[in-house]
């Protein structure tokens, strides 16, 4: 080795020192910033725990806390239509719309959420009682076949309509639950606008969607209370889009399908319709066959009480088509 080169070991060895200095600094910064970085992701993910743990009590609590809402001027879990104004019958009788025009709807206290109902009749009226899905085909049938005999009955004071609404077919419509909604959208109705309820029942079951259909959003069901001339429409709306009486319709359609059906022991299957407590079991479509059943009931009520009840007479003119 030449004597030029003897100087240039220990440069290199000190280099090489250099380097391992560097590294090992650098080494120890990643360790200082992986420490810090997994510090702070574990802070961040308590928090995140705590607070969805928060979240989630305050909700639970919120929820817990609310009271369950019964819809206004209810008997025994139904809609009373034992009045309709004269201006209205003309309307209705002349077959000039296409969906019946407001009636009067008997006012009543609510009925409290775990309060189970007691059946109120009006005295010296046969009692029509109409369990209605609103998805259902059969509780379309039976209103847009009996809609104007049945507006003629109350306003003749031979009988008052209780509609039931209830929720069979909620599993029906695409995960929408549209039974369930159109029926807790009824009961917006009803405690918001009684007197336009018999009107928006109409069209709910004359421009009724298809089953396996997603059915009407609840931005369409506030538009057609409004257009059936909903009072308060605001409050309707957002009653509607609120879904403030899903919870009541649930447990309506819990009672109706376990408690026996008027006189009878069978419980709710389907779309029913009573009279005075005896279930109609005909065609829900034929109107006919309906007022046959009416008038024989309405006869035997006329002979066996001291004050006879007026008798239905059988619309001769059918239901408007819609």
């Amino acid at each position: 080795m030449s004597s030029d080169e003897t100087p240039h070991v220990p440069a290199r060895r000190e280099r090489r020192e250099a380097v391992r200095e560097k590294a090992a600094a650098v080494q120890a910064r990643q360790r200082r910033a992986r420490v810090i970085r997994t510090g702070v992701v574990a802070t961040v993910v308590g928090a995140l725990v705590v607070g969805a743990g928060l979240t989630v009590a305050w909700t639970l609590t919120s929820d817990a806390s609310q009271p369950e809402l019964a819809p206004a001027g209810m008997q025994d879990d139904a809609i009373v239509i034992d009045t309709i104004p004269a201006s209205v019958k003309a309307s209705f009788s002349g077959g000039g719309a296409d969906a019946p025009a407001a009636l009067s709807a008997e006012q009543t206290p609510a009925t409290e959420a775990e309060e189970s109902p007691t059946p109120s009749a009006t005295p010296g009226r046969l009692t029509i009682d109409v369990y209605v899905d609103y998805l259902s085909e059969s509780s379309a049938q039976f209103q847009l076949a009996n809609a104007q005999q049945l507006t003629e009955w109350v306003s003749e004071g031979a009988a008052t309509i209780s509609y039931h609404p209830v929720a069979l077919l909620t599993a029906k419509s695409n995960g929408t639950k549209y039974s369930l909604r159109a029926a807790a959208a009824a009961a917006c109705v009803a405690t918001h606008s009684p007197d336009t309820f018999f009107a928006f029942n109409h069209e709910l079951l004359a421009e009724q969607p298809e089953i396996d259909t997603d059915g009407f959003s609840d931005e369409e069901l506030a538009t057609l209370a409004r257009a059936t001339g909903a009072d308060n429409a605001k409050l309707v709306s957002t009653c509607i889009q609120e879904g403030s009486f899903v919870p009541w319709v649930q447990q309506a359609t819990a009672r109706a399908l376990s408690a026996p059906l008027g006189d009878t022991e069978a419980t709710l299957t389907g779309p029913t319709v009573l009279v005075d407590g005896s279930p109609f079991v005909g065609d829900l479509a034929d109107q006919k066959e309906f007022a046959q059943f009416v008038l024989t009931l309405a006869s035997d009520a006329y002979y066996s009480t001291p004050t006879p009840t007026p008798s239905p007479t059988a619309t001769t003119e059918p239901s408007p088509a819609s």
